[in-house]
């Protein structure tokens, strides 16, 4: 082997060792730091648009937009009651609330006791919430039971991901 060969494979074996080392250093902050909980303020100064503009349209207006599902007792927010987010309120307009510890979670849980895809909150076709635990490992709780299944949620009932509690509230 000519020596210039030698030398760009000591510089290439060098390159790969120094990345190993990047990657494992981010590993073990994250471990010990957690993950870092973002505030998506732009998506609820959206929603809060949202919620402004459906206030000032005419009754009949409202019903169109929320689909004729406007039901006296159903719920208009999730509410976080315990845990590091305690306060925090995210408005239900008809989609899907995923919670876990990924970044793209619309609740990011910074739990050690919450999976990454943790679970999801989502409506049916009759405008009634369920709660679906997604294969999390310590579990998903609803008025002290562990789901199993898509379970309907009722009114003010806490839902339990580790140390945090969340309610569905009018």
């Amino acid at each position: 082997m000519s020596e210039l060969t030698l030398t760009v494979m000591r510089l290439g074996f060098l390159a790969v060792l120094w990345l190993f080392v990047i990657v494992a250093v981010q590993v073990i902050r994250s471990d010990l730091f957690g993950t870092r909980v973002t505030q998506r303020g732009s998506r609820r100064d959206a929603g809060r648009a949202q919620q402004q503009a459906a206030r000032q349209a005419p009754p009949q207006q409202r019903q169109q937009q929320s689909g004729g599902r406007g039901r006296r007792n159903a719920p208009t927010k999730l509410v976080v009651t315990e845990g590091t987010l305690t306060g925090t309120t995210v408005a239900l307009q008809g989609q899907t609330i995923t919670l876990g510890r990924a970044h793209d979670s619309t609740i990011v849980l910074d739990d050690d006791y919450a999976s990454s895809r943790h679970a999801r909150i989502y409506p049916d076709r009759d405008g009634q919430w369920i709660v679906e635990d997604l294969g999390s490992t310590n579990g998903t709780y609803l008025d002290r039971s562990r789901l199993t299944s898509p379970t309907p949620i009722s009114l003010g009932a806490p839902i339990r991901i580790g140390k945090t509690v969340i309610e569905l509230r009018k």
